[in-house]
This record gives structure tokens, sequence and C-alpha cells, in this order.
């Protein structure tokens, strides 16, 4: 339920106590037959599992003291660490390959160099460094 609807409930159940006393008895009669049935009918109570908070309850010492207390605790836990991990598993996976294709370039770009001949006066040109420096990234 949502708020709304709350205050609608509350609303509702508030205005149903005022006007409780001005009830007909054979009204109150039938209400209470009503609610009697309606307790036979219901189904046993089965407990509700509800999740808390480890910072909530008994205390956080007690809380963290017995992981396994709850049922699948360690699995929400290693639903969010697993995840995580292949995250950071695929970012180093990409910096490892950009890094490994940097160096290729550089190393062809080396190759090159090293296997034209030039001669010494083309490495002391700048123009020659800033093509140099351009084509290696």
């Amino acid at each position: 339920m949502n708020t709304d609807d709350l205050n609608f409930a509350y609303k509702v159940r508030h205005a149903l106590d005022e006007k409780l006393d001005d009830l007909r008895p054979s009204t109150t009669q039938r209400l209470a037959a009503a609610r009697q049935i309606a307790l036979v009918r219901k189904k046993p109570h089965a407990p509700a599992l509800v999740a808390q908070n480890a910072w909530a309850g008994d205390g956080f010492g007690r809380a963290l003291s017995k992981p396994f207390l709850r049922p699948f605790s360690w699995i929400s836990r290693v639903g969010v660490a697993l995840p995580l991990l292949a995250l950071a598993a695929g970012l180093v996976g990409i910096y490892q390959f950009e890094q490994q294709q940097h160096i290729a370039v550089l190393a062809e770009l080396d190759v090159a160099v090293l296997s034209d001949e030039l001669p010494l006066s083309a490495y002391l040109d700048h123009g020659f460094n800033a093509y140099l420096t351009q084509s290696g990234q």
C-alpha cells in the first residue's frame, strides 16, 4: 500500500470509530457475527520472512557474528560483489588491451624509422619530429 491508501484507510477507520457508539444493537450483533465468520475462515498464520538491516534490531555486533543465521543472506552479498568484480576485471582488461595497442603502434613506427635509409639531417628537422609524434599517437 502506498501512502495515499494508508491515509485513506486511517481516515475511514477514524470515521467508523467515531460513529461506533451510535450504532444499533442489531447492527453491532451482525458485525460481531461477521467477524466471527471471518476469523473462522482465516487461513492459519504463516510466518513471513522479513529482511532486516544489519544495523537494526539486536545490534551491529550480534547481527554480524552470525552471518548464516538468516537464509540466503550470503547469496545476496555475493550477488552484489560478483558484478563489481566482473566490472573491475573488464576495466583492467580494456586498459591492458589499449596499452598493447599503443605499444604495437610505437613499435611499428620505430621499425619504419629504423629500416628506412634517411639522411641524418631528416632526424634533425622539426617538421619530421612533429610528424613522428603525431603519427605515434
